[in-house]
């Protein structure tokens, strides 16, 4: 029986994303939740997946050894709490739920917009302290005034559509989405510094990154008009706590509601405690809806990639939906399988791999290609750590390889053809292959040679001189050594003496076999290959 695939939870997910794992067959799931890093470090390379929310942080020490680890699955939306170079170096898949969330955050984020305009956390307090301060919390309209949204992604827009509900005019920055996208949410595109000058209320969705580190600053805060009010349901460290709470005190900031903050829990409390400061622990996931979506679409995305090789909001790897995956993952298949055989039958050290696709195949987005392309290259060489599409090419670049892509237009006999051309400091040797369907990889083409043969399982490759013989005596050793033939596959190039041969055989085919069949007068070269 086959291992089974061993998925490791981490932190508090939905019960009903641990059933959905445990209910797939094949599936072992552990829970462990609250792990001290070291902890984790120690059993990670156990499991094929990792399932995180944002209390538990896989750092590069936790992945320095990731045995097993194939695929690390983010129930939300930021993924500051996990190295994502050291995964990508290990060769381990990050992928998170985007969208899982964004209604609970965009709706807490409208909150706290409320909840400043009219003083209602500060009412409240007083209130259940038995004072009664109708006249001190004198509150402001939303309606007419300018939300500036700092980051338009699926919750930034969300917030957009909900405060033009409120008749809010919404202008907004990011420079990812273009002015016409924008236009399209009801949104005013316009530059960082502009949205900052504009806003009544500033509300920000960004991740954290180094580049938007304190994107918040002091600078920043003088540029912003009197009496502004400041959200922030994203992500801690986007606003310089320190120049916040000195524009607070000093009057030129009306007040701040705050889900996050650098450090969590926050050690200094200044912030939180001043009286004109809404905060709360980081609840902008903190929904039963959120949680079982998001825990059920990161377990779908775990057991798809697990089961099918199928990545979805991966961001460590170009992102692919689900139609795109159906499209994609035959022709990446098919692209490692050719590369694998090509590594196989090639002779030299590695300089320059280039993947060309012709026809319907160019018709595809190229990066996922490229990477199962090298993926197929390397993992017949490469003897320490893993290959996977991630790394594939971090390690070819580490080994000195190049790896270019191309689309062609030339003519094929093939609606769709997927040629790779390996440059060793021995030569150069070509393979092709198109897909039947879906399901039906085809090698249709080495060194120029049409020969048609299944791309999968065990096979002679050889190349002999084209003289009668030559397949019979081979037939022969292999039949003496147990090897039961499955198909037998000739190429013959024109006006040339040496041939190309394929023969599909049932097993692996032993070294001293093989020296055998290398022996023969008439065979130029042969290799046992393994697809």
């Amino acid at each position: 029986m086959p291992d089974p695939v061993r998925v490791l939870i981490a932190d508090a997910v939905s019960d009903e994303g641990i059933e959905l794992l445990r209910s797939t067959p094949g599936f072992e799931v552990d829970v462990k939740t609250g792990m001290k890093p070291a902890e984790l470090q120690q059993v990670i390379g156990d499991y094929d997946a990792l399932v995180v929310r944002s209390a538990t942080k896989v750092t590069a020490d936790t992945l320095a050894e990731p045995g097993r680890m194939r695929a690390i699955g983010r129930a939300g939306t930021g993924v500051d709490n996990i190295d994502l170079d050291a995964a990508t170096k290990a060769g381990v898949v990050v992928m998170n739920t985007p969208g899982g969330n964004s209604v609970a955050a965009a709706e807490l984020t409208m909150a706290h917009l409320l909840a400043l305009s009219r003083n209602v956390s500060q009412a409240n307090s007083e209130l259940r302290e038995g004072r009664w301060e109708r006249k001190k919390y004198m509150g402001v309209e939303v309606s007419g005034k300018t939300l500036g949204i700092v980051g338009l992604g699926r919750i930034g827009r969300e917030v957009a559509r909900t405060a033009r509900g409120l008749r809010m005019e919404v202008v907004g920055y990011d420079p990812f989405v273009s002015a016409d996208m924008a236009r399209d949410y009801g949104i005013e595109a316009m530059s960082l510094e502009e949205v900052v000058e504009r806003a009544d209320f500033l509300t920000l969705h960004l991740p954290r990154t180094d580049e938007t580190r304190h994107i918040i600053d002091a600078a920043m805060l003088d540029r912003m008009k009197p009496g502004v009010r400041l959200i922030n349901c994203a992500r801690g460290g986007l606003i310089d706590e320190a120049a916040l709470l000195e524009a607070l005190e000093a009057g030129k900031i009306a007040g701040a509601a705050l889900d996050v903050f650098e450090s969590e829990p926050p050690a200094d409390l200044r912030l939180v405690q001043h009286p004109h400061v809404v905060a709360t622990p980081h609840l902008g996931a903190s929904t039963r809806e959120a949680q079982v979506r998001v825990g059920t679409e990161i377990a779908e995305k775990i057991r798809d990639y697990l089961q099918n090789g199928v990545i979805l909001d991966a961001v460590n790897f170009p992102s692919m939906g689900r139609d795109d995956s159906a499209v994609l993952v035959p022709v990446m298949q098919l692209a490692e399988r050719l590369g694998s055989f090509l590594a196989q039958i090639a002779e030299g050290g590695f300089k320059r791999l280039e993947i060309r696709t012709v026809g319907t195949l160019a018709e595809h987005t190229l990066k996922p290609v490229v990477m199962a392309a090298a993926k197929g290259l390397l993992t017949p060489v490469v003897t320490t750590g893993g290959v996977s599409y991630v790394n594939a090419l971090a390690l070819a670049a580490e080994r000195g390889v190049t790896v270019d892509e191309s689309r062609s237009s030339e003519g094929s006999p093939y609606a769709g053809l997927l040629r790779l051309t390996l440059e060793t400091d021995a030569g150069t040797t070509t393979v092709a292959g198109t897909l039947v369907t879906a399901d039906r990889p085809r090698l249709v083409e080495v060194d120029g040679v049409s020969i048609e043969s299944r791309c999968a399982g065990e096979m002679v490759f050889f190349r002999n001189r084209d003289v009668p013989g030559v397949v019979g005596t081979m037939g022969t050793i292999l039949g003496d050594a147990g090897v039961n033939i499955a198909g037998i596959r000739l190429g013959r190039p024109r006006g040339e003496e040496v041939a190309v041969s394929i023969i599909n055989v049932d097993s692996k085919v032993p070294a001293e076999v093989l020296d055998r069949i290398c022996a023969i007068d008439d065979v130029v070269f042969a290799r046992s290959v393994s697809v």
